[in-house]
């Protein structure tokens, strides 16, 4: 697997722990809904991811290798508390609404038409518990950041655009979304 794992799990719109009866039926919707015969909703690139990923989640053997490099890059992608930021709860909070805005980002930027990334995704991709993403959705919806888009999931706006822009861009693994003593007055100058 390249460095760039690709996400057979968020392609197919399923749960890590997904069994394959669900794999298969949520394949054969997305496939029907992608396939390039399909006049009204077909994409050819979608459709391919999509077979990709049943190829790979279908098969034991290749999901249990795929599982293994999954869950190393996911643990290691977005890794946002630090000993240093937990003694802030202010730039804790700065840190995971910036994380949340570089999620949607890239989300948008690898598929425009499908930008959305669901609250539990995010929840999980980031270590979050629901109570406070809540509040940080909550946050960044009214500040117009992100909103909330037809299938139910969360998406940036360009105005979250910009504001990932004006801070360098959406960050890289393994690199602090914000800079340790960022603050105004006691507050993290973010979000």
């Amino acid at each position: 697997m390249t460095t760039q794992l690709p996400d057979y799990y968020e392609t197919l719109q399923v749960s890590p722990r997904a069994d394959r009866e669900t794999i298969e039926r949520v394949f054969r919707h997305l496939a029907k809904r992608y396939h390039p015969d399909n006049r009204d909703s077909g994409n050819t690139d979608t459709f391919t991811r999509i077979v990709e990923a049943y190829h790979v989640l279908t098969d034991p053997e290749q999901r249990a290798r795929y599982d293994l490099v999954y869950e190393q890059v996911k643990v290691a992608q977005w890794r946002i508390f630090d000993q240093e930021t937990t003694r802030s709860e202010i730039a804790a909070d700065a840190r995971i609404r910036n994380a949340v805005l570089a999620l949607l980002y890239v989300a948008r930027r690898n598929d425009c038409a499908n930008p959305a990334i669901g609250a539990v995704e995010l929840e999980r991709t980031l270590g979050c518990p629901e109570s406070l993403m809540a509040f940080h959705i909550w946050y960044l919806r009214e500040q117009g950041l992100i909103k909330r888009n037809e299938s139910g999931g969360f998406a940036i706006t360009a105005a979250g655009v910009d504001r990932v822009l004006e801070r360098g861009g959406p960050g890289k693994p393994h690199t602090n979304l914000i800079s340790a003593g960022e603050s105004t007055n006691g507050r993290a100058a973010m979000a």
